[in-house]
């Protein structure tokens, strides 16, 4: 039996029962590819239902303030995704009438739509021959065909997309993209995978000749740059604080945060309270400072790993335009700042 034949045959058997799988329209398809980029399954459902539920059509996201579509990511990761999200809504709903691009070159032209996401709504919504290359289609493929192309070089995915291309039957696309994809989730698994139980553990190249934890091949690691944050929750008389939001360009762009003091190292109270009183509240006396956590906060992004401390500041008088504990919950924070701010505040 074929490799394509053995793949559906096993797709048809252990397929997850997923909402956009249950449909062919371009709008909760895209939905669930934007979200499911860099984040797991099991994670990113909560969000999906909750963003169809507040946004049912294309026409219902484009309408949306761009902050509400924010606190719905909160916790997501990887803000640009929803930013993106948001802009593209508003071109299909204002200049394409609520209907999606049809073809996977033209998928491509849309604001945070890759190959990946091109060809997985143009195969998903109009069974377009095109094949999807993520994470899983390498490791899948890698593996059973022992390829030790670099995953990481320029030519690698164009490589990967011609041999599943050769083995996608054309007259059903969308269900080889789909069976490829959950095979890598569920079954050819990134560390330990069960070849035991595999369908294809007596034609694996890899499993015969004992490489399945060295493939797929990939290089370069990203160098990790280390940050430190440190938070000033205000507190005036009236029990309100001071928030602003992240305009410039990064990491969190157009969420909301406390006060920052980022630093070079890890800085100790005396600093930190030198820096308080010399660059902030010229116009309050400072009543006391406190550490909320000895220890940093360590945030991992996929660059970046985030040192926070949460410096509690009860300052004499009032903030201008301070915002009351009630409608501080009501912006989209950071998830770290957000736990901060359920847990402590």
């Amino acid at each position: 039996m074929t490799f394509s034949n053995l793949l559906i045959q096993w797709y048809l058997r252990n397929k997850r029962d997923l909402p956009w799988r249950n449909t062919t329209n371009p709008y909760p398809i895209w939905l669930s590819e934007i979200m499911l980029q860099q984040t797991r399954v099991a994670q990113g459902m909560p969000y999906f239902l909750s963003f169809t539920a507040a946004f049912p059509t294309v026409f219902d996201l484009a309408k949306a303030d761009e902050e509400q579509v924010l606190k719905l990511w909160q916790g997501l990761g990887y803000y640009s995704r929803a930013r993106n999200l948001h802009k593209t809504a508003q071109y299909v709903a204002d200049e394409l009438s609520g209907v999606f691009p049809v073809t996977y070159k033209e998928l491509l032209q849309l604001k945070g739509i890759g190959e990946y996401t091109a060809a997985a709504i143009a195969s998903f919504s109009y069974n377009e021959v095109v094949p999807v290359v993520d994470g899983n289609v390498f490791r899948v493929l890698s593996r059973y065909f022992d390829v030790e192309t670099d995953i990481a070089a320029a030519s690698a995915k164009k490589e990967f997309a011609a041999l599943a291309f050769e083995l996608m039957p054309k007259d059903n696309p969308a269900i080889f993209n789909q069976a490829i994809m959950e095979f890598g989730a569920l079954q050819c698994v990134p560390k330990s995978p069960n070849c035991g139980i595999c369908v294809f553990n007596e034609s694996c190249a890899a499993l015969q000749k004992n490489k399945v934890d060295q493939l797929p091949v990939k290089s370069k690691k990203l160098k990790v740059r280390n940050r430190f944050f440190n938070y000033l929750v205000v507190n005036d008389e009236n029990e309100n604080t001071i928030i602003q939001k992240r305009t410039d360009k990064g990491i969190w762009h157009n969420l909301y945060e406390f006060p920052l003091i980022e630093t070079e190292k890890v800085e100790d109270f005396d600093c930190i309270t030198e820096r308080i009183q010399k660059e902030f509240f010229i116009n309050n006396d400072i009543l006391s400072i406190m550490e909320c956590n000895e220890k940093s906060i360590i945030h991992k992004l996929s660059h970046q790993h985030l040192h926070i401390k949460f410096w509690k500041v009860n300052i004499k008088g009032t903030i201008e335009n301070g915002v009351d504990a009630a409608t501080l919950i009501t912006f989209p924070f950071p998830i770290v700042i957000h736990n901060f701010i359920e847990k402590d505040l």
